[in-house]
């Protein structure tokens, strides 16, 4: 009997060290990253393993088996003790530029704090940051006039930080309006001109709390519904991946958390959104008739996140009036696969045009992370059919489809464009594409090839390679090259090369 025993819990372990092993070695290849997109629990109880029979195991075996054949790596976990690590050898974090307060990331005891009248106990700390970006460049798509480029930005914020969940944020880009970021231009046709981006504005100001925070009196034993996150102000909106909304407007949203469906899901998050300024069409333009109506959900199952988007934007533009719009979508790992899959809808309510028009974008994403290496191998595809549009997108986001690669990626700081239209009009496509790190993950590159083509008879299919490398100077600073060439009917053949110095305060 013992000696079955003894079999029985050896048994035991060698399935818990397997299952162990086996979650170690998924989370591994996905580059530490934890997925929204799947559960590893399991539904049936497992039993304790003692430290006993740890130690039997560990002395029983010269060392854990291989998960694969052939594979020299073991993930099993240390039994030297590891020494704590003092306070003052704790590696000192980046500050911003300016900080009064609380110190941003910083060990030690917090401040007492100011106690409210609603029983909220406020810490203010002030955090400003932001980031210089210039860049220099060449960029020549085939079909207009090729340019030569020097660009910069400044984005600057300045963050009140009063509690965890709640703070006050403003923002100004002072050298980028509407599509231009201040530089210098030459092309055959214009010559030499200067591009003028200085602004004033303030990009971003809004309030974000919880209520149940601010007014802690009102539920001391936490047992009621008062979990209603909100935000209030000239807010970033980013939706669906940004196809269906990537723009910063004047809004309100409230969103409820934690809302448990038994049977279905643990947790379903759903948040309402009314925009009443600020709003940028499909086409990147500003309509300062356009009021924006959502409502936005995301719900956590066993193996998938989905999510369901309802939105409609009121407007009385010429170029296009009301709009109503769709997207869903769901997030999950298939084994060493991490998947996406999405549509989005768009339907002119009243007449189409570049603002709004009538279509069906489905995109997928699949990727994996190399065996052995922290590098990752991806490949997007796409179809558009009609001429799909978003509720609202920033000036300086182009279309929709530059989640695609960075092929399609409008870049952030140039006066050139993306390599492929990242436009959904009529056209299917994708990219394939490889990221990989060096230099204990201070540089990285990703080689990309990538190509759309027409539906609707145009002749505007292009093929394109390209690559970006980025490599980190040092804390605050990094150099980004981005290069492409392409090909396509009836065009020129395409270059593009771009080096961009980005440095965070």
């Amino acid at each position: 009997m013992r000696y079955q025993a003894s079999r029985t819990r050896e048994r035991q372990f060698s399935a818990w060290a397997i299952t162990t092993v086996a979650s170690a070695a998924l989370l591994l290849q996905a580059g530490g990253q934890v997925l929204a997109a799947g559960s590893a629990l399991s539904d049936d109880p497992i039993p304790m393993v003692t430290e006993a029979e740890v130690r039997k195991h560990q002395e029983e075996n010269s060392g854990p088996a291989p998960l694969i054949a052939g594979d020299h790596h073991s993930s099993e976990l240390s039994t030297d003790a590891v020494p704590i690590i003092a306070e003052d050898e704790e590696p000192e974090p980046t500050p911003p530029i300016f900080q009064r307060g609380e110190k941003f990331l910083a060990s030690g005891n917090l401040a007492p704090g100011i106690e409210l009248p609603t029983g909220a106990i406020w810490q203010p700390a002030l955090w400003v940051f932001g980031d210089a970006r210039t860049a220099i460049g060449h960029y020549a798509n085939g079909i207009d006039d090729p340019r030569q480029f020097w660009a910069s930005r400044i984005d600057i914020f300045a963050n009140l930080k009063l509690t965890p969940t709640e703070r006050i944020l403003i923002g100004f880009s002072p050298l980028t309006e509407k599509r231009r970021n201040t530089g210098i231009l030459y092309t055959d046709e214009g010559g030499v001109e200067y591009v003028n981006g200085l602004n004033p504005y303030v990009t971003t100001l809004f309030f974000e709390g919880e209520f149940g925070e601010i007014f802690p009196n009102l539920d001391p034993d936490d047992n009621r519904n008062f979990d209603f996150g909100f935000s209030i102000g000239r807010q970033p909106l980013f939706f669906q991946e940004g196809m269906m909304i990537n723009d910063s407007v004047d809004a309100l949203g409230i969103t409820r958390d934690t809302i448990v469906i038994p049977g279905l899901t643990p947790d379903l998050r759903a948040t309402g959104v009314f925009g009443w300024n600020n709003i940028r069409r499909g086409d990147n333009e500003l309509d300062d008739s356009a009021f924006l109506l959502g409502l936005f959900t995301e719900a956590d199952f066993r193996k998938s996140t989905a999510n369901l988007d309802l939105a409609y934007v009121i407007s009385d533009e010429d170029e296009g009036g009301d709009g109503f719009y769709f997207g869903a979508s769901a997030v999950q790992r298939f084994g060493l696969y991490n998947t996406a899959f999405r549509i989005n809808t768009s339907t002119a309510i009243e007449k189409r045009g570049p603002a709004v028009d009538n279509g069906v974008l489905m995109f997928s994403e699949v990727s994996r992370t190399v065996t052995a290496s922290e590098n990752v191998v991806y490949a997007n595809a796409f179809w558009a059919i009609g001429n799909y549009t978003s509720a609202a997108r920033d000036s300086l986001t182009g279309g929709p489809l530059g989640q695609v690669g960075i092929l399609f990626a409008a870049p952030a700081v140039g006066l050139g464009g993306s390599a492929l239209s990242n436009r959904a009009d009529s056209v299917f496509g994708g990219s394939i594409g490889h990221q990989m790190f060096f230099n204990e993950d201070k540089t990285q590159l990703v080689l990309e090839l990538g190509g759309r083509k027409d539906t609707d008879g145009s002749d505007a299919g292009v093929v394109a390679f390209g690559g970006q490398l980025l490599h980190a100077l040092n804390n605050r600073s990094s150099i980004q090259v981005d290069g492409f060439v392409s090909a396509g009917q009836d065009r020129k053949a395409g270059t593009g090369l771009r080096m961009e110095l980005r440095t965070r305060f």
